[in-house]
């Protein structure tokens, strides 16, 4: 598996899906603010993807969600829930969220992907320590897509 690691903005990343760390999709998408990764998809996406993604109901922490992309020149997102109810992120939830995108884009038969540093952020979790979870969790999975890891930078 091809990793690269850019900084720059996950919506414009040459890929055919990204990654969207939401929550448990407990709380009705309408009422959350529009912040961090999931506020950038609502602004140029449009609010598509999340009705979309309320209909699936609550996400398990780690579970991943596929819809369509919106507006957003994507095959679609991928919706991982890579935090809790109290807003935080563990390293179980990080991995599991990768593990489970992965095996969603595998699923859909995409050949490109690329994630935000899930759990930073709202998940409280240092930028470093999550960048070397996420690549230790791809590093662990056999897989041809290429993955791009994308550390936001305006």
């Amino acid at each position: 598996m091809q990793i690269e690691v850019v900084n720059g903005d996950l919506l414009d990343q040459p890929v055919d899906v990204i990654v969207n760390a939401w929550n448990r999709n407990i709380i009705p998408w309408w009422l959350l603010l529009p912040q961090g990764v999931s506020g950038a998809i609502k602004r140029r996406a449009g609010w598509g993807p999340f009705r979309e993604l309320a209909k699936h109901g609550p996400i398990p922490l780690g579970g991943a969600v596929f819809t369509s992309a919106g507006r957003l020149p994507f095959r679609g997102i991928i919706h991982v829930a890579g935090i809790s109810m109290w807003w935080r992120a563990s390293e179980r939830s990080i991995r599991d969220s990768v593990r489970n995108a992965m095996k969603l884009a595998e699923e859909k038969e995409l050949t490109s992907i690329a994630f935000p540093l899930i759990g930073a952020g709202t998940g409280s979790f240092k930028m470093e320590r999550c960048q070397e979870i996420m690549r230790d969790e791809l590093e662990q999975i056999t897989s041809e897509l290429r993955v791009t890891i994308v550390i936001y930078q305006r």
